[in-house]
């Protein structure tokens, strides 16, 4: 059990969900529906995964409970909670693995950027992405495609790209060419964006952000 548990911590949480999630949990207004959303995904997993690992690691388990819950008495006191069968959804399981090959041939063109100093961080980029693959094609259609890769932007075609375009043999039918996400960096979620400055009141953020410091500052009056 605990390889499972570690396996899903390690790629599905951390490696992709809390790393995709991370700008919208920081950056998004407290209104946010896509934040609130994370927040109860967040919650929910944790209560989930701290009850199982609690009888294979006591203490850890326990010292996470009661920072989270200082109520409560113990984890060890808690039973497993309740899964409901509903969630387990095998052609939307598909449709994220899919999605998930998409995304690595995307993050393996910018990491070769990287490594040649042409990019410090994916922020900087907003590569067109070419699927001529029909079944990913239908995967990423209508995602915010930018948001999964980590880019500042992205370009979706269905078409095949040039024959220089980075391509890896394990996901065929995707292709990725390199182009520097074009604007100015926000301040505060440091994507790079045409918009940065649009807002009079936060002349250094995105509108995005801008909405997100209005509602924060409402909050402190």
């Amino acid at each position: 059990m605990i390889f499972l548990l570690n396996g899903f911590m390690t790629s599905d949480l951390s490696a992709f969900y809390f790393d995709v999630r991370k700008d919208t949990l920081y950056c998004d207004p407290p209104s946010s529906l896509a934040r609130k959303s994370a927040l109860t995904v967040i919650d929910r997993c944790f209560d989930c995964v701290v009850t199982w690992i609690a009888p294979i690691l006591c203490f850890t388990a326990e010292e996470a409970w009661l920072t989270r819950h200082p109520d409560a008495l113990s984890v060890h006191l808690e039973t497993f909670p309740e899964v409901s069968a509903g969630w387990r959804d095998p052609a939307l399981a598909e449709r994220w693995a899919r999605v998930r090959r998409v995304r690595r041939v995307v993050t393996g063109s910018l990491e070769i950027e990287r490594n040649a100093k042409n990019i410090r961080s994916n922020l900087d980029a907003a590569p067109i992405v070419h699927v001529t693959d029909p079944e990913l094609l239908a995967a990423v259609e209508g995602l915010n495609l930018a948001d999964i890769c980590i880019t500042s932007d992205l370009t979706l075609r269905s078409d095949e790209g040039p024959a220089d375009a980075y391509r890896w043999d394990d996901v065929p039918g995707v292709a990725v060419v390199f182009a520097r996400a074009q604007g100015t960096k926000c301040a505060r979620s440091w994507k790079i964006s045409p918009d940065v400055g649009s807002d009079p009141d936060y002349p250094d953020v995105t509108p995005r952000d801008a909405k997100a410091l209005r509602e924060l500052k409402a909050m402190r009056a």
